[in-house]
């Protein structure tokens, strides 16, 4: 993997991952309509879903942390706060139904579903839950976060498995139509994410590197690497002011124009 494509691959991986807007979705859509030749594609996304995984980990450090004195300090039967309970509740038990579909339908997502004419019809499904999400989040009243709405938010998460829909719009779309704020909705997203990206980007890697397939990949590869961290980096921060006094509609409008400029250019081809 040369160095343009590596950079190009890790930017979109770090914006992509953490914006609403689909980064498995759109890493298809560089390789398909870009023409970005990447060997062993598979391998190439599990790293830079690692890369997005430390990014994660560095920017709510102290939530993690807390996360887990507070399943220490369960298991040594000591007391716990009603909200770390809670929130360690929500994210556990959010985390199952992903798990179990991942397991599940593993073998079909990572071929059938690959190519950029299913891409231009999910961002539209995206966009339409997004939109949804968005109107009725208008008419209810705001909820504190439950281990009932984690469970919620964590089925919504599912969707993800999909390219195309992404993973943040859909959790902070389950999380609005659950009856979060934007604000705690994007927050609990991220923290959700942690868990599944994680073991599936340790699962893939290890898969992989039996065959020493990332050791051919070379250097390109840390370079993507390091790219995707310091701009998901830069996602997280940006996506978590921005939903504090703003809505998904330029989201949704961004992965409209992209699914139909997509589609032309498929047409053209």
């Amino acid at each position: 993997m040369d160095i343009i494509s590596s950079i190009i691959l890790g930017a979109v991986q770090g914006l992509t991952e953490f914006l609403p807007i689909s980064s498995s979705g759109h890493l298809i859509l560089a390789r398909d309509i870009l023409r970005l030749q990447t060997e062993n594609g598979l391998a190439v996304d599990a790293v830079l879903q690692l890369a997005t995984v430390l990014a994660v980990g560095i920017y709510f450090y102290r939530e993690l942390i807390g996360l887990v004195a507070t399943a220490g300090r369960l298991l040594l039967g000591r007391s716990v706060t009603a909200t770390q309970r809670t929130l360690l509740a929500a994210i556990v038990i959010g985390t199952v139904p992903a798990i179990f579909f991942g397991l599940l339908l593993e073998d079909i997502m990572a071929t059938a579903f690959r190519s950029a004419l299913l891409v231009v019809v999910t961002l539209l499904v995206g966009s339409g839950l997004m939109l949804f999400a968005e109107l009725l989040a208008r008419r209810r009243i705001r909820q504190q976060l439950t281990w009932k709405r984690g469970l919620i938010i964590g089925l919504f998460q599912c969707l993800a498995l999909v390219p195309g829909i992404s993973r943040s719009g859909s959790t902070i779309s389950g999380g609005l139509l659950a009856g979060l704020n934007r604000a705690l909705a994007a927050k609990f997203s991220f923290l959700l994410s942690f868990p599944i990206i994680a073991g599936t980007g340790l699962k893939k890697l290890f898969d992989l590197s039996t065959d020493g397939t990332l050791v051919d990949l070379g250097p390109g590869l840390i370079i993507a690497f390091l790219t995707a961290f310091f701009i998901g980096l830069a996602a997280i921060h940006f996506l978590l002011r921005f939903l504090r006094q703003h809505t998904l509609l330029i989201f949704i409008v961004y992965r409209v124009v992209l699914a139909i400029s997509v589609f032309v250019v498929l047409l053209m081809n």
